[in-house]
């Protein structure tokens, strides 16, 4: 179906199929790699069908867009006002587990307005956990579900069709006239992801009630005993072109190698929340910095940058103390960069200034993909294992390589890379500009992605808009600049 619309933000040709292909079916998979711009195809779709050109179409007046805690901010933030039509009216709300009185009379307005357009509301997936999640989105699936539309932003999020969530969203979304899904790695581990994934589009297109026919007709399954007890172990599958043709009318795939009309490069965020240790510590150094600069003790850049620099180690999960002993800190920032890689297919590199960072990333990485996976190079590598690093990324078996971008920026050929994720930025202009330029260079075959993660409301946001608009910071922190860098205000994400 041939769509007739005003798009906000001209859309790649990609897109354009992507949209063209969903927008009159009810259940619909946008299974596109991060940096194919999903987010942009769904915004477009509801827009389209919110519009009055949808005839014959139903209306969508109610979007229920669901996503993990690190990026559904970025919807209400940045996604749906850049490219949602200017010829749509629609209004945005969020869930807030944290429902002050402020807030529900914010909700009690969005709900009850009668303005015409579309309403929006915007949850993060792990709050179908809860109790009072689970109710919120109940109550909305029987209010707006017949003309509404609901998507999960990272649908793998729900692939564990035990999970309590899983079993909410399935409920919910039954209600809703139509279902979306976004991911760029649907199938993570193995096929049999894909059962509640599809359940949740549409339990016709499978065909199957329960998960175990399911495993039955795909999966090849022996019978295995452990004392008392026996289960079915998993020897391989079956069956998966048959599996395709199901899915296939149902689905847009597109990786980034595909897209010939993308940009060079794509830059994009992934957020972060703070664990309540990690809140609390940089309000503390924050508190601390400010009286310094009260005080006039803070009278030189390299002063300033070494009190965001201290922010921006609790921000990555760890504090060095004034005894010279290394603090850890809970934090979200290495589970939101697992996330990303889920997203992403081919090989990846990873930066970060902090020796710790680079460190625990690796055995992570070495955790869930095997030793092989990964290499890492940082002051502490040999001249011999920095050449093996290189070689065993550029020509081996190695998917990622986790470095330092003041020892690794410089010089390096690392084109096999179509994916790069800054864990914690280096302040220095110049090394980010190196480091950014070591996989786009000649030999590289692809578009390249950008990914920062950033915790919302603290010098992470102002060091990445800073360097990519090509801004010296060191030449930006004093005097009253220095005071609004370090007084933001740091957002907690907790469910």
């Amino acid at each position: 179906m041939e769509v007739n619309y005003k798009f906000k933000t001209k859309p790649y040709a990609h897109q354009v199929e992507a949209l063209d292909r969903s927008v009159d079916k009810e259940s619909f998979g946008f299974f596109m790699e991060m940096g194919t711009g999903k987010s942009k195809v769904l915004i477009d779709s509801i827009a389209y069908l919110g519009s009055q050109s949808t005839y014959p179409l139903d209306r969508v007046e109610f979007a229920l867009i669901i996503a993990p805690k690190g990026v559904y901010r970025n919807w209400i933030n940045k996604e749906i006002p850049q490219h949602f039509s200017d010829e749509v009216p629609h209004t945005v709300c969020h869930w807030q587990a944290n429902q002050g009185k402020a807030y529900r009379e914010q909700v009690r307005e969005f709900f009850s307005s009668r303005e015409p357009g579309v309403k929006i509301f915007v949850m993060n997936v792990e709050a179908f956990s809860s109790a009072k999640g689970k109710k919120a989105g109940e109550w909305m699936a029987e209010k707006f579900g017949r003309f509404g539309l609901i998507a999960i932003d990272e649908s793998t999020t729900i692939k564990n069709h035990k999970a309590k969530r899983t079993k909410s969203l399935l409920k919910i979304a039954d209600k809703f006239k139509y279902r979306r899904l976004l991911t760029g790695s649907p199938v993570t581990k193995s096929p049999m992801d894909l059962f509640a994934q599809f359940q949740f589009l549409d339990p016709k297109i499978l065909g199957y009630d329960s998960f175990y026919a399911f495993q039955g007709r795909y999966a090849v399954l022996q019978k295995r005993s452990m004392g008392a007890h026996s289960f079915q172990q998993v020897l391989g599958y079956k069956n998966l072109e048959e599996l395709t043709r199901k899915i296939d009318p149902f689905t847009f795939r597109v990786l980034k190698k595909d897209c010939l009309d993308l940009p060079e490069k794509t830059y994009t965020v992934r957020s972060v929340g703070l664990t309540m240790e990690q809140l609390r510590m940089y309000k503390d150094l924050q508190k601390e910095a400010m009286t310094l600069l009260d005080d006039g003790k803070l009278v030189s850049a390299p002063q300033v940058i070494t009190q965001m620099l201290r922010l921006q180690q609790v921000l990555s999960g760890h504090i060095k103390t004034d005894q010279g002993d290394m603090l850890e800190v809970p934090t979200q920032r290495l589970s939101a960069m697992m996330d990303c890689i889920e997203e992403v297919s081919g090989k990846i590199l990873i930066w970060s200034r902090f020796r710790y960072d680079i460190v625990n990333i690796r055995a992570e990485l070495a955790k869930v993909y095997g030793a092989d996976s990964v290499v890492s190079y940082y002051g502490d590598t040999s001249d011999k294992d920095r050449e093996i690093a290189i070689d065993r990324f550029q020509n081996g078996n190695a998917r990622f390589f986790v470095a330092n971008p003041a020892t690794a920026g410089y010089g390096l050929t690392l084109t096999e890379a179509s994916t790069v994720i800054y864990y914690a930025n280096d302040f220095n202009l110049e090394t980010r500009i190196q480091s950014e330029d070591r996989c786009h260079r000649i030999g590289q075959k692809n578009p390249v992605t950008y990914i920062d993660l950033i915790a919302d409301g603290t010098i992470d946001e102002k060091i990445v808009k800073a360097l990519r608009d090509k801004i010296d910071i060191g030449a930006r922190v004093l005097g009253e600049e220095a005071r609004e860098w370090l007084k933001l205000t740091p957002k907690s994400q907790a469910a």
